[in-house]
């Protein structure tokens, strides 16, 4: 009984640790550039979530889910706001893990300006039990599009 009672001891205190780890990257995002607005479908076999985002002067955006995430990535959309808010040509997203992975693989790197674009499962990662985050850099100066990520 005391052994399990250790075990269980030891899980309780990694899992303080990963809340204050949590906690650690949660307040780093506070002070994002630009805004997003997150919206998160958790429940279905298909989950997915969704990034509306507006970009810093500086040209970044980036946001925190609020809610965990387990499952391979199936999709990827990006689109581009309309012309005059549009993005620069070429600009980046990633989508880390907690882990600071990118759960992208690199297909958010160099998206168009212009024209909706799509990312196929079989170039795109997984996620496990992870918040996930997105970094919008080289966008330009107020410049607005979506980002959607669907998991299975």
């Amino acid at each position: 009984m005391r052994r399990a009672a250790r075990h269980v001891g030891r899980y309780l205190l990694e899992l303080g640790g990963w809340i204050l780890f949590g906690l650690v990257v949660a307040t780093a995002v506070v002070y994002a550039a630009g805004t997003v607005t997150t919206t998160e479908v958790t429940k279905p076999s298909v989950k997915k979530v969704t990034f509306a985002w507006t970009s810093s002067a500086g040209g970044a955006a980036d946001a925190t889910t609020t809610a965990f995430f387990d499952g391979k990535l199936i999709g990827l959309t990006t689109i581009p706001a309309a012309a005059g808010s549009a993005p620069t040509d070429n600009y980046d997203i990633v989508v880390n893990d907690s882990d600071g992975h990118d759960v992208l693989l690199g297909a958010g790197q160099n998206r168009d300006t212009a024209t909706t674009e799509y990312v196929a499962e079989t170039s795109l990662g997984a996620v496990a039990s992870s918040k996930l985050t997105l970094a919008i850099t080289n966008a330009g100066a107020t410049k607005a599009g979506t980002v959607i990520l669907y998991i299975r």
